[in-house]
């Protein structure tokens, strides 16, 4: 990062951080509210955002969606881990861009640990889950093992509580 001698520069930096936040926090947030928020001018908000967009900072802005809350088929979610052998020269990358470009993997994370890959899978029932591992993503040369665990409920999503204290209808337990 390259500071100017008169300090601007730093403060430029902690105002992007501050509208990037406020937008992660709430991507319809009204551009009025990020002026009142950062004191930065309605222009020149409108400005970073195209700047963020274009540079692919922002990729996307996104609806957290509670799919518990939806009647009907809602689809089955699964977490699977891949074990992997990494290329010469390109380590886990060329790998796990193979992965990802299934339609049914939603996300794609690097780990550290005993697996290589997280996925995050959606299908329409378990058996489009079971389907994908045994026929699209085991039989992949580099693949050396999977473990997939579906996902039974969402208690909370980027940071957004999902159910109530009140939809717990379950007994405590005593001893």
């Amino acid at each position: 990062m390259f500071i100017c001698k008169d300090g601007l520069q730093i403060m430029e930096v902690k105002r992007m951080d501050e509208i990037l936040e406020l937008l992660e926090n709430n991507a319809r947030i009204p551009l009025e509210d990020l002026v009142k928020l950062t004191g930065k001018g309605k222009k020149d908000i409108q400005k970073l955002m195209k700047g963020y967009e274009k540079k692919g900072i922002i990729v996307k802005y996104k609806t957290v969606i509670n799919r518990q809350k939806i009647k009907g088929d809602q689809g089955v979610f699964a977490l699977i881990e891949v074990k992997i052998t990494p290329q010469k020269d390109v380590g886990f990358d060329s790998v796990a861009e193979r992965i990802y470009r299934f339609p049914e993997v939603k996300s794609c994370y690097l780990l550290s640990g005993t697996y290589d890959l997280l996925l995050f899978v959606e299908g329409k029932d378990i058996h489009t889950v079971a389907s994908f591992v045994s026929e699209k993503l085991a039989p992949l040369s580099l693949v050396k093992g999977t473990a997939t665990h579906f996902m039974l409920k969402k208690y909370k999503e980027d940071g957004v509580v999902l159910v109530k204290d009140s939809d717990n209808k379950r007994l405590p337990i005593t001893y």
